[in-house]
């Protein structure tokens, strides 16, 4: 796997609780690919990924992407982010991808997608992220 500046920092909790890792990137291009816990703790009564985790893991791949591409000198805050749901999700491992469409000076508009391990599409986002040269406290 290639290195990116995420190798340097610590997972935040809300990442960590998502089973965050990284898979692969390409961060020359913008492209990541992330992997995640779908626990059956997720779940909603349906027994399928509640939507707003799904949400979550979508924002925690997004984001690494710019920040993978930038080689660690801009974390993003995300201004708006349009989620479609493909299919239901079950408990199970989960991958997400993302690329930066465009990165400008202050503004990242960047998409993503989530599959299941077997590589069935299970939801699609873009998003349109502010770009920070550091971390907000």
């Amino acid at each position: 796997m290639t290195r990116t500046a995420l190798d340097d920092i610590e997972a935040p909790p809300s990442a960590r609780l998502l089973g965050w890792h990284v898979l692969d990137a390409k961060p020359a291009e913008g492209w990541i690919r992330i992997g995640f816990d779908g626990k059956a703790a997720f779940c909603n009564p349906a027994g399928f990924i509640q939507g707003g985790i799904l949400s979550a893991m979508l924002d925690d791949t997004m984001g690494p992407a710019v920040f993978a591409m930038t080689e660690g000198r801009l974390y993003t805050t995300t201004v708006s982010m349009t989620v479609n749901f493909i299919a239901p999700a079950e408990p199970g491992p989960i991958v997400g991808e993302a690329w930066v469409v465009q990165l400008g000076r202050t503004i990242a508009f960047v998409e993503g997608r989530l599959n299941r391990a077997d590589g069935a599409l299970l939801a699609t986002a873009t998003a349109t992220a502010l770009s920070r040269s550091r971390a907000v406290a």
